[in-house]
């Protein structure tokens, strides 16, 4: 175990600039596979008061829980999004990455549709078992709205022809076990085309330990798409704006919540989520809510979460609830005792 310190944790500067929030990070260090033992991962422990941090183990995480806590999970499932077809009258495949539902009926789907370019209005495409598809309207970046033909059960047709939607830096194809590993196993609800990745590291056994700590546990969703992942291209993070997610808050968790003496969220989702309801009094909806440093949480105690990427908006919300100068720190401390980063990576647990 290892402690270090850093200065301040809590100044910001007056204007954030975009550049601020890189880093290095070797190859070599962004995890290609999950842990055979969910709860094998290490977390780096930092502590905001003190401006230090500590190496431990995730099967420690219980140990940092205590009564009034309420342990706040995302509960979104991730589907598998991503769908290959032929173009009617060509040859060649064609890639559907599914983003969400833009139709009350579920058959209209916005998706990225690669190669983008020779997609035009009202061409058709098709999948096997019966499924086709027509691009009915364009977008930017590749952007497209596909109204699916064919099979009554959409969900089911997604289910047996998609593969799972793994980032682009994992650097290999799906395979069968990501079905399983790439899903919290508290995941219920259908909607996510990327994992609310704390949550990866979660056991039942573990689950247990956190009530027998004294914490509650409580569920809320949101159905996390691309767009909180990619890169923030302003230079200045005040023009930035983020992708509208779909949000929803028990009436029973948000009551839960209120009564927490500390709220311990699972993921930048869960705290989107949580600090969403907190500012709108809304309990469901669209959010595109953007915490960077200077923002306020309401609810937020503490927060568990995987590495992020550089110049993002989940590395920007990090650095909101920690500090620049010790998130920053910490993370080049991880770089160098290799810990493994992104989606199956290690976490990390501010207090």
């Amino acid at each position: 175990m290892s402690n270090s310190r850093c200065g301040s944790a809590l100044r910001y500067p007056e204007v954030v600039r975009l550049a601020d929030f890189d880093y290095h990070l070797p190859e070599a260090l962004i995890a290609q596979q999950a842990l055979a033992d969910r709860a094998a991962s290490r977390m780096l422990v930092v502590y905001r008061d003190k401006g230090r941090w500590e190496d431990r183990q995730f099967r420690d995480f219980p140990e940092f829980l205590r009564d009034g806590d309420c342990l706040v999970l995302n509960d979104s499932r991730v589907f598998p999004a991503r769908l290959f077809a032929t173009r009617a009258g060509h040859t060649g495949n064609v890639e559907i990455f599914l983003l969400r539902s833009a139709s009350a009926n579920g058959r209209d789907w916005q998706a990225l549709v690669r190669p983008g370019r020779k997609m035009r209005l009202g061409e058709r495409i098709r999948f096997d078992e019966g499924l086709e598809g027509e691009i009915i309207a364009r977008g930017e970046l590749g952007e497209r709205t596909v109204r699916f033909h064919g099979p009554s059960d959409l969900w089911a047709a997604f289910e047996s022809l998609g593969h799972v939607p793994l980032p682009p830096y994992i650097k290999r194809s799906d395979n069968p076990g990501d079905r399983e590993r790439y899903q919290t196993i508290f995941a219920r609800e259908k909607g996510s085309v990327a994992a609310p990745t704390a949550g990866l590291h979660f056991t039942g056994e573990i689950l247990d330990r956190c009530r027998a700590a004294g914490a509650d546990i409580a569920y809320v969703t949101l159905h996390v798409g691309l767009g909180t992942f990619q890169p923030l291209h302003e230079e200045t993070v005040e023009a930035a704006h983020l992708h509208s997610e779909q949000y929803s808050v028990p009436p029973e968790t948000d009551g839960r919540i209120r009564q927490a003496k500390r709220v311990v969220a699972v993921g930048t989702t869960a705290v989107r989520t949580i600090e969403t309801a907190a500012r709108t009094g809304q309990l469901a909806g669209e959010t595109d809510i953007f915490l960077y440093p200077g923002s306020s949480f309401l609810r937020t105690g503490a927060m568990l979460t995987n590495f992020h990427l550089p110049r993002t908006s989940l590395l920007l919300l990090v650095c909101a609830f920690a500090g620049i100068d010790l998130t920053l720190a910490a993370y080049r401390h991880a770089v160098e005792s290799r810990y493994r980063f992104y989606s199956y990576g290690d976490c990390m647990l501010i207090i």
